[in-house]
């Protein structure tokens, strides 16, 4: 099976840098963000679920603004300096706003952190996955090899990251605003106006309307899609990213080498997930995006139920590595089952509402619930409901999921339509 990656299209390079830096500085933070709030500041299971509950609301409104934005600018970059900006400061912020105000004030840093995180991560990650996504169609590269890219900058910074954090968590966020500089700077160089001969060409390209967009939500296959996100990808990030860091480090009789070794393990993971962000759309293009759904969810399942039964700390880790095959094929499958059974011009809609706003509603519903449940009856139990309904919902995708293959959606040339 040979992966291509195109370094000698400059478009693929920068597109490439900019999942580096964007996921080489969320990792430095986000890796370790339920540890800082619960070790470090001492917050309890329901504040946790509160701060990750209204992080996805705003990040919400945020997604409906950007999927439909990028999606009329196409492969302009204007809000993708937004991001960069964001992310240029977010050492400050969480260090002399968010920190302090978590101490002072937890309401008014809830809102706080929600816009800011919401704008610069939650949001933008989705935008800045669509947007690569949208380069890789016109300028005929696979979307997964670039963000193998992506994969990579999310490893390196939960390496070090772990070493940063155990010393001092500030070290990570300055990190983070190095980070920025350089998404900025692989901004300003990257190149992606129209030639004339395309933009003639694209004149002829019907104009995205209002009724483009409401046509979308209308599609029963739509809903199904919804629903399907709702129950597993909701319930896994909440597994992965508020209970399994807090439960992983509870299993060190040190809590001192919990975030060192947890940051070596997510690195290890984070590596072999770039691994299969470039074979993995291969495996998609043969089996279909339907079945890479259903294995995703399976092997979600098989993640949260290992942590429900067993508490060695090596089985433990070997589970986390799932994580590893889950992503890479949840995320592209997602992109390769909207173009295949949506307008392949709203791909920046589809992703951040059909699916980002999507699992951010199942987060918002259920993270405070979750969190009090977590409260009383502890992890095992948590573990065994949240697992029962990613296989309940499972079964749904079977039945309801579209069998659309997205082979029968070929790679537009250069100088197509987004």
């Amino acid at each position: 099976m040979k992966i291509n990656m195109p370094f000698s299209n400059d478009k693929y390079r920068y597109s490439s840098g900019y999942l580096l830096f964007f996921f080489a500085a969320w990792s430095l933070w986000w890796s370790f963000y339920a540890m800082w709030l619960k070790n470090k500041l001492g917050l309890s299971g329901a504040e946790l679920g509160m701060l990750y509950s209204v992080n996805q609301f705003f990040s919400m409104l945020f997604m409906i603004g950007y999927g439909v934005l990028q999606d009329k600018l196409g492969t302009r970059k204007h809000l993708i300096w937004l991001i960069g900006i964001v992310i240029t400061l977010s050492g400050p912020f969480l260090i002399y706003v968010y920190e302090p105000l978590l101490v002072s004030n937890f309401t008014l840093a809830m809102v706080l952190g929600a816009i800011f995180f919401g704008l610069g991560y939650l949001a933008g990650c989705g935008l800045v996955d669509s947007f690569v996504e949208k380069i890789s169609r016109r300028f005929n590269f696979e979307f997964g090899t670039a963000r193998f890219w992506g994969c990579l900058g999310y490893a390196a910074g939960a390496f070090v990251g772990g070493i940063f954090f155990s010393i001092n968590p500030h070290i990570n966020f300055w990190c983070v605003s190095l980070m920025g500089l350089l998404f900025l700077v692989i901004n300003l160089f990257f190149n992606t106006d129209r030639t004339a001969d395309e933009e003639a060409k694209e004149t002829a390209v019907t104009p995205l309307t209002r009724q483009d967009f409401i046509a979308i939500f209308k599609d029963r296959q739509f809903w199904y899609f919804v629903a399907f996100v709702v129950g597993t990808w909701s319930f896994y990030n909440i597994y992965d990213q508020q209970m399994f860091p807090v439960f992983y480090a509870g299993l060190f009789e040190d809590p001192n080498m919990a975030p060192r070794v947890y940051g070596y393990l997510n690195s290890a993971q984070v590596f072999f997930e770039a691994i299969g962000m470039a074979f993995i759309p291969f495996l998609i293009n043969r089996i279909g995006p339907k079945s890479a759904l259903m294995l995703a969810g399976l092997i979600m399942t098989c993640r949260i139920l290992g942590s429900a039964i067993f508490e060695d700390i090596y089985i433990i880790s070997f589970i986390k590595m799932l994580h590893a095959l889950e992503v890479p094929l949840f995320v592209i499958a997602v992109f390769k089952f909207s173009v295949a059974n949506f307008d392949k011009r709203l791909s920046s809609t589809m992703y951040l509402i059909g699916f980002n706003i999507a699992s951010s509603i199942g987060i918002i519903v259920l993270s405070l619930p979750i969190g009090r449940i977590f409260d009383h009856v502890g992890y095992h139990s948590t573990f065994f409901m949240m697992a029962g309904v990613v296989l309940v919902t499972i079964l749904f995708g079977y039945f309801t999921l579209s069998k659309k293959r997205h082979e029968q959606i070929e790679l537009t040339p250069v100088n197509a339509q987004q």
